[in-house]
């Protein structure tokens, strides 16, 4: 059964609900290097403690054995490059936790998008297709980089972000999964990194090495929001005045000179998460902490876990 929507359309719609770009590839296994590494680096333990990441090996490499019935999947991202930032002076905190919860907010506008589609299907002059459709937004096994890449939005560059050209890095992910064919699809973005190292070499902890592997338990994002126990000693070293995840392998492409600031209002950040000095985050109380951070990606960390990070910058 043969798509009777366009993928220009889809495009438009997806733009229309704030999308910033929108592929369109096939359902297929993922390739059989791409297939080794995953399971290579889960062998070595790359994952840390998130064991989650060692789930559904299978499903993560099949994206029809995850949802069944699937043909097509629709990938798409949102930029969240922040327009206001912290005082560099003051902690700072990873660009996208800086509005409400990115979830949240893909999740509303995928189904939109997805209603969308499937309307122009829910007519009595199309067969009825085998399968559902489902969305995912970096919570399910589903190797959204890769399935970005593959539908021509960009590549995937040496800090393992997707790097949109003329555009950068700071982009969330979501995909659609769908029953029904295309008459044509998107086609791969090539690796246009070159010989730059500049994510390499801006890595404090050297989590990011040559080639496409990840150290995930070095990665400052990982210690600051991931670990659960102590501080690394290494990421006490290193984290200077971030208390929350980490973007200075983004901050150092080259591409993301060329990233423009979002205008999501779920988004943007709140005027009091702005005006926090040191000595508010300091004596910051739990009461705070869940006014401050209601519907925010930063309670993933936990009240305590963020204590920690503000007590080793000391």
């Amino acid at each position: 059964m043969s798509l009777k929507y366009s993928k220009k359309e889809i495009k438009a719609e997806a733009k229309s609900l704030g999308f910033f770009a929108c592929g369109i590839v096939q359902a297929t296994p993922v390739d059989a290097e791409t297939a080794a590494a995953v399971r290579q680096w889960i062998s070595k333990g790359s994952q840390a403690t998130m064991d989650y990441m060692a789930n559904y090996t299978e499903k993560r490499l099949n994206p029809c054995l995850l949802v069944p019935g699937t043909k097509t999947i629709v990938s798409l991202a949102m930029n969240y490059a922040p327009a206001k930032t912290m005082a560099a002076t003051e902690f700072q905190l990873a660009a996208y936790a800086y509005g409400q919860d990115y979830h949240d907010v893909m999740k509303k506008k995928l189904r939109q998008l997805a209603t969308i589609i499937a309307n122009k299907f829910d007519t009595d002059e199309v067969e009825k297709p085998i399968g559902e459709i489902r969305i995912f937004v970096d919570t399910a096994p589903v190797l959204e980089r890769y399935w970005a890449q593959k539908a021509g939005l960009g590549w995937i560059g040496k800090n393992h972000q997707l790097i949109i050209p003329k555009a950068g890095s700071m982009f969330f992910l979501g995909e659609i999964f769908l029953p029904y064919e295309f008459d044509s699809y998107d086609v791969p973005m090539p690796n246009r990194c070159g010989r730059c190292k500049r994510c390499i070499n801006a890595c404090p902890t050297c989590a990011i090495c040559e080639g496409k592997n990840f150290e995930s338990e070095r990665c400052l994002s990982y210690q600051l929001i991931e670990n659960r126990g102590e501080l690394s000693k290494q990421a006490k070293q290193t984290m200077g005045t971030t208390i929350y995840g980490c973007d200075r392998c983004q901050t150092a492409c080259p591409w993301n000179k060329f990233a423009t600031p979002n205008t999501t209002p779920e988004f943007q950040p709140k005027s009091e998460l702005l005006a926090m000095t040191k000595a508010d985050w300091h004596n910051l109380t739990i009461e705070q902490y869940r006014a401050l951070f209601k519907g925010s990606a930063v309670k993933r960390v936990k009240f305590d876990g963020l204590k920690r990070n503000i007590s080793a910058t000391e």
